[in-house]
């Protein structure tokens, strides 16, 4: 009878392992995505500061949005604002998604958006 029992269940690993590994795929796929995305923030956050830095110490639009897209994401977006004593940088990029067995998630766009205060004796 435990023979029997044993038979019965020698393709049982199989069955799970090959159920499992697509789903342990996906799931990394995911994890990477998401690492992905969260990367992309952080350097859209550092391209918004660089160039609100440098438009507040004097340097112009053209050159800090240079600042700015040489640090952000490709394809990012930059957006310059001066308003009386304020910068306002506002920096985007979007996040294509991670395709394959998630391709029905769609991308995010990641912005931020950096204010600072121009130096005396700026433009």
């Amino acid at each position: 009878m435990a023979a029997r029992a044993r038979h019965e269940e020698e393709g049982s690993a199989t069955a799970e392992l090959a159920l499992g590994v697509p789903l342990l795929l996906a799931l990394t796929v995911g994890l990477v995505w998401m690492l992905a995305i969260g990367a992309a923030q952080v350097r859209v956050v550092d391209a918004s500061r660089e160039a609100a830095r440098a438009l507040a110490r004097g340097d112009d639009a053209t050159t800090a949005r240079a600042v700015a897209l040489r640090i952000a994401p490709e394809g990012a977006s930059v957006r310059v604002t001066v308003d009386g004593d304020r910068v306002v940088v506002v920096t985007s990029a979007r996040v294509a998604g991670p395709g394959g067995l998630l391709a029905s998630v769609p991308g995010v766009t990641v912005s931020d958006e950096a204010v600072a205060l121009l130096e005396e004796g700026s433009p």
